[in-house]
């Protein structure tokens, strides 16, 4: 009952307050008292929660202001491919933790602080019902995206599979061509085989680069175990974003994400159990490593979604690509690993072809809109 009530009169004041937060945290105050320790604890989480998520469904919500300054759009994508990036990192750093496991506590981070955002915007947790099958389709894609690019990036160098993973632009083509009758031009086709160059000079098949490959410093079984693992995330990723296309705007992004937390986490968990591979993350760095995964990975998933509010797809996507930038970067000074000129030139196929795809399919779009 005190809790109750406590809870009734406090969220009063935050609503009436929101905007003065000093006289918010004093009226907070006097409350203090007439509740026991654990009882505060309870409606501080409370209330820190609740204007948690206000802040963050804030910074959703605001698309009709126009933004503070032209380009404001770019930098939200640009600062997403930086909290990405650091996400593969500590993916990267984590030590002695299957790369599900890792996948497992960044959905469940994610879904600790969508959940709120769901309540404040009085959604429906489960989505539209015509739309659910697609949304567990969703769900497990994305997720599946997700693991497999953590296993690439466990099996070999970081920039790699990033490059790999983002061949994705490929698959899209084709199945937004088989499954959504969009159209395929001429140009696709010829930015798809840059792409493939560029996947084949970073995997470097020994058929064709013989048996001293030069660039591979873990053996060829881990490096193509990666390659595989990092085109199946590239193939998940891809139908993930037709179906997310197919869904078109009846589902609300809130749910999108809320079901990849949800559907990533059981995912995992099974899997983990499966082949008995789940650990205990070591004291110290590993366990804020793990943290900051699923912290960032919330972050950048926010700044991408708020940057495709304000801005143009097309030039979105393509501020996106600088991940790959960011990945060579990060190998660089973090991982000591210079990276070899075959990589460099795989990157650069990929960056051309995937650019000249957004590029191609902004510019028509365009066209066909005057």
């Amino acid at each position: 009952m005190l809790i109750t009530l406590a809870y009734y009169q406090c969220s009063y004041y935050y609503i009436s307050d929101l905007n003065h937060p000093t006289c918010f945290s004093n009226q907070v105050t006097s409350l203090l008292p007439s509740l026991l320790s654990d009882q505060i604890t309870e409606v501080l989480l409370y209330l820190q929660l609740k204007y948690f998520s206000k802040c963050l469904f804030s910074f959703f919500s605001a698309t009709e202001k126009k933004p503070a300054f032209v380009g404001l759009g770019l930098c939200y994508a640009l600062l997403s491919s930086v909290f990405f990036s650091v996400v593969s990192l500590l993916a990267k750093k984590v030590e002695g933790i299957h790369s599900i496991e890792i996948s497992g506590f960044r959905c469940f981070f994610q879904g600790v602080i969508i959940c709120p955002l769901i309540i404040y915007n009085e959604i429906s947790f489960f989505g539209p019902k015509e739309q659910r099958c697609y949304l567990y389709l969703r769900g497990f894609l994305g997720a599946s995206a997700m693991i497999l690019l953590f296993y690439a990036i466990q099996h070999m160098p970081l920039a790699d599979a990033t490059v790999i993973a983002f061949s994705n632009s490929i698959f899209v083509g084709i199945f937004a061509w088989m499954f959504l009758k969009e159209r395929c031009t001429i140009w696709q086709p010829i930015f798809t085989i840059f792409i493939l160059i560029g996947v084949i000079l970073i995997a470097r098949p020994p058929f064709l680069f013989g048996s001293h490959i030069p660039g591979i410093e873990v053996n060829y079984t881990e490096h193509i175990k990666g390659t595989f693992a990092a085109f199946g995330s590239a193939l998940c990723a891809a139908i993930s974003m037709i179906v997310i296309r197919k869904m078109g705007k009846s589902v609300h992004c809130f749910i999108s994400i809320w079901y990849f937390s949800v559907i990533g986490c059981i995912e995992c968990v099974i899997v983990v159990s499966i082949i008995q591979e789940w650990r205990l993350p070591y004291c110290g760095k590993d366990r804020v490593f793990l943290l900051i995964i699923g912290l960032f990975g919330v972050v950048g998933q926010v700044l991408f979604t708020k940057a495709l509010q304000i801005e143009k797809a097309g030039p979105a996507a393509l501020m996106k690509t600088m991940e790959v930038v960011m990945a060579f970067i990060l190998q660089y000074f973090f991982l000591n690993r210079s990276p070899s000129w075959l990589s460099l030139g795989g990157a650069l196929c990929v960056i051309v072809g995937t650019c000249g795809i957004i590029f191609h399919k902004w510019y028509t779009r365009k066209e066909s809109q005057q």
